[in-house]
């Protein structure tokens, strides 16, 4: 709630009367009616939220203040809710909508709510997360707030977690190394294409949803994927990896941005015509002693049960042997690890519907080689209520690492020369732009929350809870239908 006097009712003296609500009322001369004006939080229809107001009227000036005093003493006291915000505008973004969409609709209400803001518009790709690493005042700030889609997301996230590990001396281009979690929340206010990560951490892209979770202070904790190639770091990953068939849409898509996001649309149609499959090795670490698998069908709501055991159970087995790597030869569609349900609304369910937000995992799903018409039931499964794993060529996996090897090169500098002396990258390209020639590339590229990765071998590793989100997870359906309940407010 924020809190203000707005208005004093002024009365007539001389005729004892005053204006209320447009009538006119009797009064005693000497009467001051004060009416006290809170802003309050209400659930709305799919999971959004809105900014309503309940007025207060009170017979005495004095009553009032001392009612706002305490009630404004009582909201400053509540750590939890941010009070400066270093803001990222991504105004190039979606439907370049970002800078309306903060000063229209956001900016007003973090006003209203008495918080400080420090806006950025970037102004060329990876703005926000170079000056996060060197030259952010993190210490002056309780939060950082990106407004855009899930790319401008991950730069912050990419600044923010190697800001922190470089200010705790952390290595992290080791892939073993423990990351330090980070002291700053972030705030995703929607104003991308897909804002897939919006989606499943609140359950709507509505900036003013998003905007009153982080004026109430909420807090969700969240697993962060590192990618290495030989000891080196690729990149972090929040959603999706996926090698095969999301790795060749989006590398065909890349070279189609002149269509807007129909892009997306075309290059998936492209990419299930052609029906590449690609020979590899994939090795991984089961989680072990967990609750929960990916075929349970229990989702990640608001306080999941699952995220607090596993969160708790992955402190104490830190420092315990990693336990026995299985590994998986074949041919396969495509390679994915969902660190999320990566739902969306285009795909309400997601990739993985029981995949979870910060219990230290990642869901592993292989996709061996099938026929084209098998591809296409595994795929329509994402939008229908059918699982979509029971599947004779699917196999999921609840895993903490993963590796991941293509066939016939030892290291993806091999690869590069290989292509490069032989003069195969160009043959390759030619034959994703013609399948009629019926020769199918030997490798894929991977798909990193939509950036493409430039090594084919890599080794990811999930870090439990790294980062703090404005959000509270996806509430359940009860909590906004019940509004007779006063709890549900």
């Amino acid at each position: 709630a924020v809190s203000e006097i707005v208005a004093v009712t002024q009365g007539d003296a001389a005729s004892g009367r005053h204006r209320n609500d447009g009538r006119w009322q009797k009064m005693s001369p000497r009467t001051e009616e004060v009416q006290e004006h809170m802003s309050y939080v209400e659930r709305t229809r799919q999971h959004r939220w809105r900014c309503s107001e309940v007025t207060f009227q009170c017979p005495e000036g004095a009553l009032c203040r001392l009612w706002v005093s305490s009630i404004t003493e009582q909201l400053q006291a509540l750590a939890g809710r941010p009070k400066r915000l270093l803001v990222y505008i991504n105004p190039f973004g979606g439907k370049q909508q970002g800078r309306r969409v903060y000063e229209q609709k956001v900016s007003p209400l973090f006003a209203r709510a008495g918080i400080a803001t420090h806006v950025i518009v970037t102004e060329y790709a990876n703005h926000a997360r170079d000056h996060l690493r060197t030259q952010a005042e993190l210490d002056d700030f309780d939060g950082v707030v990106c407004v855009g889609g899930d790319g401008m997301f991950s730069e912050v996230v990419h600044g923010l977690v190697w800001r922190t590990q470089s200010d705790a001396g952390v290595d992290h281009h080791s892939p073993e190394a423990e990351l330090q979690p980070c002291r700053l929340r972030i705030g995703i206010i929607p104003a991308g294409s897909t804002d897939c990560i919006c989606f499943a951490t609140v359950g709507t892209n509505d900036p003013v949803t998003s905007a009153l979770h982080i004026i109430v202070g909420d807090s969700q904790p969240m697993d962060v994927c590192s990618v290495h190639h030989n000891n080196t770091f690729l990149r972090y990953s929040i959603s999706l990896l996926g090698y095969g068939f999301y790795g060749d849409v989006l590398t065909d898509s890349e070279r189609k941005r002149w269509m807007g996001p129909a892009r997306y649309d075309f290059s998936g149609l492209k990419t299930f015509l052609t029906h590449h499959y690609y020979e590899g090795t994939v090795s991984y670490l089961p989680a072990r002693g967990i609750m929960g698998n990916p075929r349970d069908r229990t989702k990640c709501r608001a306080g999941c049960l699952v995220c607090q055991h596993n969160g708790r159970l992955h402190q104490e087995q830190r420092a315990e042997c990693d336990g026995e790597w299985r590994t998986v030869r074949g041919k396969f569609l495509a390679i994915n690890a969902a660190s999320m349900s990566c739902a969306c609304p285009r795909s309400p369910k997601g990739l993985s519907p029981a995949a979870h937000l910060a219990d230290g995992t990642t869901d592993l799903i292989l996709v061996r080689k099938c026929s084209r018409l098998d591809f296409l039931r595994h795929l329509l499964r994402h939008t229908s209520k059918d699982d979509q794993f029971d599947l004779a060529f699917v196999d999921v996996h609840r895993v903490r690492r993963f590796r991941f090897t293509p066939r016939y090169c030892q290291s993806d500098s091999e690869l590069e020369l290989d292509l490069r002396e032989n003069g195969k990258r160009l043959f390759s390209q030619i034959c994703r732009d013609h399948p009629a020639c019926g020769c199918a590339p030997a490798y894929s590229s991977w798909n990193c929350d939509g950036e493409i990765l430039t090594h084919t071998a890599i080794e990811v590793g999930v870090h439990c809870q790294l980062i703090r989100l404005f959000a509270r997870g996806i509430e359940e359906p009860a909590v906004f239908e019940d509004f007779t309940n006063p709890c549900a407010i």
